[in-house]
């Protein structure tokens, strides 16, 4: 049983069940593809692998980092392990201080490969010790791109899970993985396809915008066109599950989604809002769980 490897601002692990009971009934059956355009840390991606023998399993996502990850643990887990127990072993045995230093001379070096576009196992190694090390393991770049979350004071950090890494390795090799704009998984999809769909959330407050996965963001005209094209993979037959935040939540007249979704079943669900640089803003709210069945 495989869980996600890296912590993630919108992770579902904590929504799992409430996901996993709109999952379509034939899944698995005349059902057997499985789409996520927005692959993020991947806690359904692990859901569906963990219990679905499925023929076909396509993931997505514009964060090149991400995928580069994926794909790492995918074609050289071995090696990736090696560079991680490096970091693991380097790391420990110093000194809190030190240790601060340490994860800033990472990050700068991350942040060199980002800037050169360069994909390797270092990167991966790198993006994966700096989730397990930063603040709140929070993935977030500025408007050049650069990664800058500072660093977490954690005592003793899960930098390196050797047995799941090389357990998700084996998992992924009937997965495609794709680095681009979600809509480039129309050619994927079609009427034997499960498609779930957790994009960037639209922010309940116009401070909410706490991080970003991509220098783009994802505006409400974003939004709109993420519906107009779940709309269109209907059309094509496919069994299709969304995530998003609920705009009631600050605002009892908004009713953005239950527009852009009213031919849709809408699920409102309570879900806990894990990573806030505020301790006290973290807890429960509700999320809407879109579905065109």
């Amino acid at each position: 049983m495989i869980k996600p490897f890296i912590k993630w601002a919108g992770g579902k692990t904590q929504l799992l069940e409430e996901i996993r009971n709109q999952y379509p009934q034939k899944l698995g059956k005349t059902i057997t593809k499985y789409a996520e355009p927005f692959v993020g840390g991947g806690a359904v991606l692990c859901d569906i692998l963990n219990n679905y023998n499925l023929k076909e399993i396509y993931i997505n996502d514009i964060n090149a980092e991400l995928i580069n990850t994926y794909q790492t643990i995918k074609e050289n887990v071995n090696f990736l392990i090696e560079e991680l127990t490096e970091y693991k072993t380097e790391y420990l045995k110093l000194l809190e201080e030190e240790r601060e230093n340490y994860y800033y001379s990472k990050r700068d070096r991350f942040n060199e490969l980002k800037n050169k576009h360069v994909e390797n196992i270092e990167s991966a190694a790198l993006f994966i010790f700096l989730n397990k090390t930063c603040f709140n393991g929070l993935y977030r770049v500025n408007k050049k791109g650069l990664f800058n979350v500072p660093f977490n004071h954690a005592k003793n950090p899960a930098i390196l899970d050797e047995e799941n890494l090389k357990e998700f390795s084996i998992k992924l090799q009937n997965v495609t993985i794709h680095c681009g704009d979600y809509k480039e998984s129309e050619l994927f999809i079609d009427k034997k396809t499960f498609a779930y769909f957790d994009p960037p959330y639209r922010p309940l407050t116009q401070t909410a915008t706490f991080t970003s996965y991509s220098q783009d963001g994802f505006s409400d005209k974003n939004q709109v066109e993420l519906g107009q094209f779940v709309n269109k993979i209907t059309k094509k037959g496919a069994k299709v599950v969304l995530s998003n935040s609920d705009p009631k939540n600050t605002d009892s007249e908004d009713n953005f989604f239950d527009n852009l979704y009213s031919k849709f079943s809408i699920l409102r669900i309570n879900a806990s809002r894990m990573i806030n640089s505020n301790s006290t803003k973290r807890g429960a709210v509700k999320e809407l769980l879109i579905s065109n069945y």
